[in-house]
């Protein structure tokens, strides 16, 4: 029973974690080009007030969630539980050291002005952004993979 609560939590929690990063690249990140600099740089500023909590939040269940499965589970199932935890992590430290620093710069120029490379560094903004949506997509493509194909004598580790 805690190898399957811990593979549902594990699923939603990277699920969601995808799916807002996915919405993010998909959607946000489009809608961001298009429109005028200024107002990307407002949206983005409150974006980032009111996101943090939640992505965060996103990141840590589905890292701990994972890793709760590996430690649960033995054979491949250790080993996939184990690639998906690494793979949100790389997520978090991806938008720890990416992209949160360059919201911190886009923060500033909301409330004065944009440099004139503020081009460049966007892209860059977008470059991590994409490699954050990505590694949480293998993430969640890992655990479905764990859930749906494994023996079932993979997916639970004897009972002491």
């Amino acid at each position: 029973m805690r190898v399957r609560t811990a593979q549902a939590v594990a699923l939603l929690s990277t699920g969601l974690l995808t799916g807002a990063f996915g919405y993010g690249a998909a959607n946000l990140v489009p809608a961001f080009r298009a429109v005028p600099l200024d107002m990307r740089l407002d949206f983005h500023t409150q974006l980032m007030t009111t996101n943090g909590i939640t992505m965060q939040t996103a990141m840590a269940l589905a890292f701990l969630s994972s890793l709760a499965l590996a430690v649960l589970t033995r054979g491949r199932a250790r080993l996939l539980a184990g690639v998906s935890a690494l793979l949100v992590l790389a997520s978090f430290l991806i938008t720890r050291f990416g992209n949160v620093p360059i919201n911190g710069r886009i923060k500033h120029w909301a409330a004065t002005s944009a440099p004139a490379d503020h081009a460049e560094i966007l892209h860059r903004w977008e470059l991590f952004n994409l490699a954050r949506t990505s590694t949480a997509l293998v993430a969640f493509v890992v655990l479905i993979a764990l859930v749906v194909s494994a023996p079932r004598e993979d997916r639970v580790a004897p009972r002491p």
